[in-house]
């Protein structure tokens, strides 16, 4: 071992830097904060905005019977078919989230 010829260590830097340019990215102490609330909050805002522009967008006028009773109009009950079309746009999108996430977990146990 003692045979063998040094390594040539290469730096692009060339040693020029400064002790406060070296001493620049250190630590905070700060930790990160964590924004994923503030994600989901914006993109639940945001899928309440599209459904309210879909029922817009559509110049008919569009009435869905949840009940025998309790039927929701897009014209007269903006705020419940706007919810009503945001709850089903939810569901699509949280059944793809879940079926991707066990279809990964499918594909790790057999090793796809």
């Amino acid at each position: 071992m003692s045979n063998s010829p040094k390594k040539t260590v290469w730096s692009l830097q060339d040693n020029k830097r400064t002790e406060e340019e070296r001493h620049a990215f250190k630590p905070t102490g700060k930790k990160p904060r964590n924004k994923t609330l503030q994600y989901i909050l914006v993109s639940i805002s945001i899928l309440f905005v599209i459904s309210y522009l879909l029922i817009q967008i559509y110049e008919d006028t569009l009435q869905t019977c949840i009940t025998d009773t309790f039927c929701i109009n897009s014209k007269e009950d903006v705020i419940l078919y706007t919810l009503y079309v945001f709850v089903n746009m939810s569901i699509v999108i949280l059944s793809i989230a879940g079926a991707y996430a066990i279809g990964k977990k499918l594909g790790n146990y057999f090793k796809v």
